[in-house]
Order: C-alpha cells, then structure tokens, then sequence
C-alpha cells in the first residue's frame, strides 16, 4: 500500500521521467569516477604534462599527473618497510638463509673461469710494458698461484660479508633505492597484492552509486529544485570513494555477527543451495585483511624476487653508503694474493711502492666488478629466492591484521583526501551535465 503511494507521488511528478534517470546515472557516474580515481592512483608512471619550475600544487612538477604511487615510491616503500617488513626478520637471518657457502662456490666456479683474462686485464692497466715483458713461466706461477687460493679466499669473504651483511646494508635504503629506480615495480606490487581489492572498490561504487542515486532521486521529490542534482552528486562522489576504501581495510579486528542462515551461496547453477535452517556467523572484516593468507603468498615472491634479493644485497654492499667499509673489508682478503712470495717477487719490487699500491686499488676495483656478474645470475638468484621464500611467506601470514594492512594501506593513505576531493569534483561535473541534458530538455 505504501510502495504503491510512493509509486503514485512519483508518476504525477512533472519531472517523472527526468528522475528515473536519476538512479542509473548516479551508478554509471560513480562507476566511470571510481574507475579513473583508481587508475590516477597508479598512472601514469612517469610525470605527463606541462612542467612549470617551482610549481606548488600536490608535489607535482608542473600542470599535469603523474600516479600517487609512483610519485611517491621512495615514501610510499619506507613505510612498507617500517611497518611491515622490518617486522618479518632481520636482513642477517635473510643472508644466511640462502646459505652463503654454496653461494661462494658459485661465485668460485665463474670467476675462475675467467681468472687468467682478469689478471691480464689488471696488469695491462697498471702496467703493460712489465707484464707483456715478463716471462711467461712466471705468469703461468701468477695464474696457478690465483686458482689455488681463489677458493679458500672467496669462502673467506663471503663468510666475512655475511656476518657483517647488517653493517654493510641497509635493508630500508636498498628497497627505498629499488623502488625510486623502478617505479613501474612499485606499481606492479601493489596491482598484484591488493588488484581484487581494486576490483571490489570499482565494482561496488556502481552499486553505492545506485542506492545514493534512489535517495537523491526522493530528496528531488520532496525538493524538487534543479541545484539539488549536481549538489547531491557531488556529495555522493565524495561519500562513494570514501566507503568503497573504506569496506576494503574496516574492520581491520574480525568481528562476528549471529544470522539465521537459509542457504548458501555456489560458484554454479542454480547458485544457491537450501539448508536446514540453522544459526551462523558472519565474518565482518576489511577484504584485505580476509585474503591474508593467499596475499602472503602474492607478497612473498614478490619481496624475493624483486626486492630482497641476493643481487640486490650485494649492490647495496658493493655500492651503496657503506661501499668503502665493503672494500676495507675485501682487502684483507683478496691482498692475501699478493703477500705470497711468488707475486712479492715479481710485480713489487719491479713496480716499486706507488705503483705497487694503485695495483691494490685497481684490484679491488675489479674484483667487485667480477664478483657482480655472478651474483646477477638469474640461476642463482632464483635458487636463492626459494631458499627464502617460505620464510617471508609464513611470517607474513603470522604478521596481526593491523600490521598485515600496511602492505597496501599505504598506497591509498599516502593521497586520500585527493581521490575523495577528486570524486566529488567528477560528481558535481557529471551532475551538472545531466542536468543539462536530461532536466532541462524535459521540463522545456
């Protein structure tokens, strides 16, 4: 009887037909703006537009956009790191997880192969006309002399490396660096972990959408003015991009809630299959926060594949802030070969002390460079990476859901209040077109 008055009121409306219009509009609006909310978010990865120096608007280089996320990749990560990763275990634990001694005998067996054409290298910089006079029995000492200690010397150094791999890295920088040098990575990250969560904010908006277009479709009935269309769009672009964020990471605690359950819902025809009436619970949880364990999954492959990985330790060590405590620490290894008395004999005394000295430096300089090319491998950084895997992804299901949420809160934190602000602009504008086209046609 009441839906039939309703009903009734809303046909003798003048405007009838202009309001029904109402309610799918708003959804297909809302829709199209949480859409593009969402992809301003992540793009473009690069700054497009009109660079202006000095610009003062959203830390943006001039007129135009560039994502939220990889605008602010090195932020966006050192929270990550801070509150997420931090707490999964220390980089040392990490380190010795890929376990070092099998890594240094890989490093072993490649630049062994290339010793010879190293040494030669190194010489013919430092001094070509000694090394190209000097007999070659001598030289063949020099190789032999390299090969029979390399092993034990690299077993030395990465031992040495690991146990100081704390001092000599810093986890935060090194991902913070990966992360501002590749914001694409960035970018991928999150669309991996949190893409069903995206999914769900874009689809659910359609259907806010409608409910607040009905409601407003209702406040023209009883108000039955022309501002109310692009005023009240406009509130519920700002309301739809806050709720469908929202219901992703709220509540971040499960809570219970006791139903009468009839029947069950299936991913097949006939889709719901009757029960024997009973009591249940419902889960009430953020959607994130649901999907823990099958994110810890996503997240840790992502985390030893691209982040903490064995080449990109041993860059941050090779080159990063602490190099120079890497190159202390590589002397007093790799000068062992040059205090046998085979190459005392023949290189110090003829190179004399200056000399004898820059060969050290160039030494170490290429040592680095060579002890890189096997540590870049795909093989070996694959093998490693499985070697820590199920460490990550255990300790990321362990983490509490508050500490969990963080893995992709951030993104959407970082520039909020700007998609909020950005769906109530597209409402009011999109209202204000409606307006035009389906209003005032009508009531002409």
């Amino acid at each position: 009887m009441v839906a039939t008055s309703i009903w009734q009121l809303l046909a003798e409306h003048p405007e009838f037909l202009a309001m029904l219009t109402i309610p799918p509009v708003t959804a297909f609006v809302t829709w199209v703006h949480v859409w593009m909310a969402l992809k301003m978010l992540f793009y473009p990865i690069k700054f497009w537009g009109i660079r202006i120096p000095h610009f003062p608007f959203f830390g943006l280089p001039g007129i135009g956009w560039q994502g939220i996320v990889p605008r602010k990749a090195g932020k966006i990560s050192g929270v990550i790191v801070d509150q997420t990763l931090s707490k999964l275990g220390s980089l040392d634990e990490f380190f010795q997880a890929m376990e070092p001694d099998q890594m240094a005998e890989f490093i072993t067996k490649t630049v062994d192969k290339n010793l010879e054409d190293l040494i030669d290298e190194i010489m013919v910089e430092r001094s070509e006309a000694l090394w190209r006079n000097l007999p070659f029995a001598v030289k063949r000492r020099i190789y032999a002399q390299a090969h029979q200690m390399l092993p034990s010397i690299m077993q030395s150094l990465v031992n040495d490396l690991t146990v100081h791999v704390e001092d000599l890295v810093d986890m935060r920088q090194m991902i913070v660096n990966k992360m501002e040098s590749d914001r694409r990575l960035m970018v991928n990250m999150f669309l991996k972990v949190g893409q069903k969560e995206i999914d769900f904010i874009w689809h659910i908006s359609a259907l806010i959408g409608l409910v607040f277009g009905i409601i407003q479709m209702f406040i023209f009935l009883f108000i039955p003015q022309h501002w109310t269309v692009p005023f009240f769009a406009a509130i519920w672009g700002l309301l739809t991009n806050w709720i469908a964020i929202w219901m992703v990471f709220n509540p971040v605690e499960p809570r219970f809630i006791r139903y009468f359950k009839l029947f069950s819902v299936m991913g097949a025809f006939p889709f719901i299959k009757l029960e024997k009436p009973h009591w249940d619970r419902f889960r009430w949880q953020g959607g994130f926060m649901k999907r823990q364990d099958e994110v810890s999954e996503v997240f840790a492959e992502i985390v030893v594949r691209d982040l903490v990985t064995l080449e990109n330790i041993m860059n941050e060590m090779m080159f990063g802030a602490q190099s120079m405590q890497t190159r202390e620490l590589m002397k007093s290894h790799l000068y062992e070969i040059l205090d046998t008395p085979v190459v005392r004999t023949s290189l110090r005394v003829s190179l004399g002390r200056r000399e004898f000295g820059k060969l050290k430096n160039t030494i170490i300089d290429k040592s680095i460079l060579a002890t890189m090319v096997p540590l870049r491998d795909p093989e070996l950084n694959e093998s490693r990476a499985s070697k820590i895997f199920g460490l990550f992804r255990d300790r990321i299901r362990a983490l509490s859901p508050s500490e969990f949420q963080n893995l992709l809160r951030p993104a959407f934190r970082e520039d909020e209040l700007t998609l909020i602000i950005l769906g109530g602009l597209t409402g009011f504008l999109a209202g204000w077109l409606h307006l035009i086209v389906v209003f005032y046609p009508m009531a002409s």
